[in-house]
């Protein structure tokens, strides 16, 4: 089963290849997104991981631990599915 990672603190000038290139030395990249604002469609320095298992996933959050990329430290967590932010509800 597949994890979707949340990838933040990106510089604004990586794009979607650029950001799959990082994780893929780590393991096989379903999907990588760049978000980018919708009129200017310049980055918004975040974007969206998808590693085929949850064992890739797990390997690229220990991989990324003080990763930096153009001289930003890259944050990697876990993608919030929209579902139960902050624990029971």
């Amino acid at each position: 089963m597949s994890k979707r990672l949340f990838v933040g603190s990106l510089p604004y000038s990586i794009d979607d290849t650029g950001l799959k290139g990082l994780f893929e030395a780590i393991g096989k990249v379903v999907y990588a997104r760049v978000i980018r604002h919708k009129d200017t469609k310049l980055s918004r320095g975040f974007g969206f991981v998808e590693m085929s298992t949850e064992a890739e996933a797990e390997a690229a959050l220990q991989g990324m631990l003080d990763k930096t990329y153009d001289g930003r430290k890259i944050i990697v967590t876990e993608a919030w599915d929209g579902q139960n932010p902050g624990g029971e509800l």
